[in-house]
């Protein structure tokens, strides 16, 4: 799979993230060690902060699915402007970052074309790790 197939995937279902509250669509599309593709996106509720990143919906989806690490991971996501790349929140990167090694590459690209990639170390230096 193509970082190009990975992003589409992403993009996607962030077209079905349930937002009502925000209007932030948010997409995420997951290839594990073993080459399978996993997508999440984010659900809002009402009682704030019980909704759900599409991060862990699509880290969730790996799990149930057999997965045991991130390769790469895309994330679309943006309101009603879609136009500026959207990077995990600092709770997604922690999520990430349980299972992924030093290779696992997080790509966002934005609807006007600009890519961008980080490691666990660009996004979540110093972190927290048992």
């Amino acid at each position: 799979m193509t970082d190009e197939e990975l992003l589409d995937a992403a993009r996607v279902v962030r077209e079905k993230a349930y937002c009502p509250y925000s209007d932030f669509h948010v997409g995420a599309a997951i290839l594990d060690e073993q080459g399978q593709v996993h997508v999440g996106c984010n659900v809002e509720n009402a009682a704030y902060p019980q909704g759900s990143c599409a991060e862990a919906g699509a880290i969730s989806a790996m799990i149930a699915a057999g997965g045991k690490r991130i390769v790469t991971i895309a994330v679309a996501g943006g309101g009603e402007n879609k136009t500026r790349a959207c990077t995990p929140c600092g709770g997604c990167r922690q999520r990430i970052h349980e299972f992924s090694d030093e290779n696992t590459r997080i790509i966002v690209k934005d609807d006007a074309g600009e890519w961008s990639t980080f490691t666990m170390a660009d996004l979540l230096p110093a972190s927290f790790h048992l």
